[in-house]
């Protein structure tokens, strides 16, 4: 602790620190005088109230988190009927689908942006509005650093889409239309029409991709109000779950309950079983492996393995079952998914959450779920239908989504050896190529093709880009061969049903075994064995190595540059690595220096 540092000052209130230290009369004045200029009063900054902040992620560039503009003012609601006062704020935006080169780029960015705006200001508490993919993780990576009281508003999803009768869901339509555009059953405009179906109102994805995964996931680690995470955005009960929040948050700052009491090992634990039990994205060990490094918690990718690899599929929604976020969220939600997990004996019931109850006692005295969506534990739509972890010559790590192999897949891939392929490689140095060349004769891509793509990684792309599902050639379509198995160190969207292996690390940019496939290469996938291996000699892979340099990196823009040179691997989280050394900042290096 250093000479200028406030922390140990005694003030009931971080906040205190800066509107009313009668010692330092200068300082205290001109931090009030610039908060008097659009309205506010000495007495509500002097008022001993805690201070809670709104971290804002929408703007006209976040549509799927547009909608906390208007549910701020709820929230505000809650904190005054509560006793505090609401400061909001912008954090920097994230888009998934408008963001170039990748959304996930910026994860780290807005993660910065939040713990900046949270260290610097006068700030108790304070209310996370997540939704649109990257937010979520972001929002609780930064809550994590700085270890104040926190509570995530998710936004919601999306109402139901519907094309030509039947539903149509954000993303998993694009795949669909993708196949039927190269097979011709419609044209440009039909495509357009197609994928635009699926967006009919305020929120995000209304499938379990990576916003209602990773939202589901938030509630399921405790940082949300018990049933916040499916409603949909535009329900009366998203705004009266705002409302709720800003109270909770003045509530937590009283009682100082903090993300270190809530996000546990045991937590993390229940998050993984939720993750199978729902069908989250397989974007979600990549951020849950993440928080939980902000947060100094030992969680890793062998716990996905461990914990979630035996967990069954109970929720019928897209891309792994039929519904979608409006269905989902009348059967019943995440209580309902936790409430089975409960009563069959693997969820910790003990966990606490931000209501200041434990997981249990939230989930005392729910009723039964529409059984049609949400599934019994014994009648599950699938089992051991969590997430495989695997390895091999090529690679140290890599996730794969079991879910969403459905009987087709299997039966063609999977059978001749019971959950074996053997084939060999076709491989593509990035989108572009794949997309130049798939269509191409002389590659030879047949039924006993693996795709692969590489250079897609978070320092090659850079940010890691969802680009590894990958459809066939037109040829194979037309005769009804709509998935190959592919391979990446890129990632995948949450809203695609291509049972890919994913987020491989270390990337190959980097050196990492992608790097040195050619051409039809042969090579086996054991999912029993959970390995992938590349099936030539060991002499002919040390050679290959020994002739590997690695590719100079073009950075477009300056944060490309620091974010490629700070950035971990997937498999670890992605994250900045010299951040992850501050944990708990504000116990364990105080408060920064006045500014004047």
């Amino acid at each position: 602790m250093d000479d200028h540092d406030q922390t140990k000052k005694p003030f009931k209130l971080r906040s205190q620190r800066w509107f009313d230290d009668p010692q330092d009369p200068g300082m205290t004045s001109l931090y009030i005088e610039r908060q008097l200029n659009f309205g506010m009063t000495r007495a509500e900054l002097q008022s001993g109230r805690p201070m809670i902040g709104i971290a804002q992620t929408g703007s006209d560039i976040s549509p799927c988190n547009r909608h906390h503009i208007a549910l701020a003012e709820r929230v505000k609601a809650g904190i005054r009927d509560a006793g505090g006062v609401p400061l909001e704020f912008p954090v920097h935006p994230i888009q998934e689908t408008l963001k170039r080169p990748t959304a996930s780029l910026d994860r780290n960015l807005q993660y910065l942006s939040l713990v900046e705006i949270l260290h610097g200001y006068p700030i108790d508490g304070v209310v996370l509005t997540t939704g649109c993919d990257k937010t979520t993780p972001a929002m609780l990576m930064g809550a994590a650093t700085m270890n104040i009281p926190a509570v995530a508003l998710p936004g919601g999803p999306m109402l139901d889409g519907w094309w030509h009768g039947r539903l149509a869901g954000s993303g998993t339509i694009v795949w669909e239309a993708r196949k039927k555009l190269a097979a011709g059953e419609i044209d440009y405009e039909g495509f357009i029409e197609m994928v635009a179906a699926s967006s009919t109102s305020v929120g995000h994805c209304s499938t379990m991709g990576t916003a209602l995964s990773m939202n589901s996931l938030a509630e399921a680690v405790g940082m949300t109000l018990t049933g916040s995470a499916a409603i949909p955005g535009p329900y009366r009960q998203r705004a009266q779950m705002a409302y709720m929040t800003g109270v909770r948050a003045v509530e937590m700052v009283k009682a100082n309950l903090r993300p270190s009491d809530v996000m546990t090992k045991k937590a993390f634990e229940n998050a993984v079983m939720v993750a199978s039990a729902i069908g989250a994205s397989s974007n979600c060990p990549i951020h849950m492996v993440a928080i939980a490094r902000h947060m100094g918690v030992e969680h890793d990718l062998t716990d996905w393995q461990r914990v979630g690899a035996e967990v069954p599929l109970l929720v019928d929604c897209q891309p792994a079952g039929r519904f979608l976020g409006e269905a989902f969220y009348r059967a019943g939600g995440v209580p309902a998914v936790m409430k089975e997990l409960l009563d069959a004996g693997i969820l910790h019931g003990d966990v606490m959450t931000v209501t200041g109850k434990t997981v249990a006692e939230n989930l005392e005295g729910l009723g039964a779920p529409d059984r049609e969506v949400i599934r019994s534990f014994g009648k599950p739509m699938k089992e051991h239908a969590g997430f495989i972890v695997l390895n091999g010559n090529l690679f140290d790590s890599a996730v794969m989504k079991i879910s969403v192999i459905d009987k087709a897949f299997r039966e063609r891939f999977l059978s001749d050896t019971p959950d074996v392929f053997e084939g060999k490689v076709a491989v593509f140095e990035g989108p572009e190529d794949y997309h130049n060349r798939i269509e191409d004769p002389s590659l030879g891509i047949d039924e006993h093709t693996v795709l692969v793509v590489r250079n897609c990684g978070a320092v090659g792309y850079p940010g890691a880009a969802e680009v590894v599902n990958m459809q066939p050639p037109a040829a194979l379509i037309k005769r009804g061969i709509m998935a190959l198995p592919t391979i990446g160190d890129g990632r995948q969207s949450g809203t695609s049903g291509s049972p890919s292996i994913l987020n491989v690390t270390p990337e190959s940019v980097v050196g990492g075994g992608l790097a040195l496939l050619k051409h039809g290469d042969p090579i086996r996938i054991d999912l029993k064995a959970r390995r992938v291996d590349v099936l030539i000699p060991a002499e002919e892979m040390a050679a290959r190595r020994a002739a590997w340099t690695a590719p100079v990196l073009l950075h477009k823009t300056p944060w490309e540059e620091i974010y490629r040179s700070m950035v971990g691997q997937l498999g670890t989280g992605g994250c900045l690595e010299p951040a992850t050394l501050f944990l708990n900042i504000l116990e364990t290096r105080g408060e920064s220096r006045h500014n004047h």
